[in-house]
């Protein structure tokens, strides 16, 4: 089937030196699993990438995707960035990607917003860049203002800079019945050093505090999927991501295949598990390339 070009006039204006994405001479072959498949939909924290570090050979397993002609979209629960720096990152690391490859749970908070509430005002935990979704969704910001307490909407996103402030002030805009939005239950996310708390571990205290519980936007809901479906089309997808919670839990409920890596929220005992039980196949490798290229020569 047809694919369209990358869109390379997203690509940074310098890339860090020794990252540009190598020039490919010889097409790697994928492994059976992979070569089944169209198209897949990867994703980022865990799979592509930890912190600032992509995964052993991720660039080599997306580029020999990208040769075999298989369509290809990058899904992130992270609401930390936007888009734009998730393509400069993944540039960074040595990943072709464009804007339209990346799916982030932010734009998919600012889509829904934009329909439903838009002209509301918003209380947002969340870093400057998710507060920019909220925006540009058309509401009205009351982070640091007298009125916070009365905001229509609360949306709750993952920060590294949460304080106390934000949590009392979210918790009475709540209890006065503002609507209530969070953009994942993930409880960690992976760093270099271990399991980071992630957005579901601020959304628990909220939703103590509140008494209340969120409308999750990101996975386990299908929502990112299949705006990711959209993009690429139809074929035969195969899902890859590291959370059984998440991830697979959101390939089932949008009806595709999903394969786990080891390399962010699931241990591989519970990777058994999991697979002991499930009524679905699930493959499980040690990284993405592994899944994508086989294990690498002895």
């Amino acid at each position: 089937m047809g694919r369209r070009l990358d869109d390379l006039r997203t690509r940074p204006a310098a890339l860090p030196a020794g990252r540009e994405p190598p020039l490919r001479l010889t097409v790697v072959p994928l492994s059976p699993l992979v070569s089944r498949y169209d198209q897949l939909i990867l994703d980022l924290d865990g799979c592509v990438y930890v912190g600032h570090e992509a995964t052993p050979r991720a660039a080599e397993a997306i580029a020999a995707l990208r040769d075999a002609q298989k369509g290809i979209a990058f899904v992130t629960n992270n609401p930390r960035h936007s888009g734009e720096e998730y393509v400069r990152k993944l540039w960074g690391l040595g990943i072709r990607a464009s804007v339209a490859d990346v799916v982030t749970v932010g734009g998919a908070v600012q889509h829904l917003l934009a329909e439903t509430t838009q002209g509301a005002s918003a209380f947002v935990i969340g870093t400057a860049a998710f507060r920019q979704h909220v925006s540009d969704a058309g509401l009205r910001l009351l982070n640091d203002t007298d009125l916070a307490t009365r905001a229509d909407v609360v949306v709750v996103a993952g920060t590294d800079e949460l304080t106390y402030e934000d949590l009392r002030v979210a918790v009475l805009a709540l209890r006065r019945g503002a609507e209530f939005l969070a953009t994942s239950r993930d409880p960690t996310y992976p760093m270099p050093d271990g399991l980071w708390p992630g957005t579901g571990a601020i959304l628990a205290a909220v939703e103590c505090g509140a008494g209340r519980t969120a409308r999750v936007v990101g996975k386990p809901e299908p929502g990112l999927f299949h705006t990711a479906l959209d993009r690429l089309g139809e074929g035969s997808t195969l899902v890859v991501g590291d959370r059984l919670d998440a991830d697979v839990a959101a390939a089932r409920k949008a009806g595709l295949d999903a394969a786990l890596v080891l390399t962010g929220g699931t241990s591989a005992e519970e990777a058994t598990a999991e697979q002991a039980k499930a009524e679905k196949p699930l493959t499980v490798a040690a990284n993405l390339a592994e899944l994508v290229l086989g294990p690498p020569a002895p």
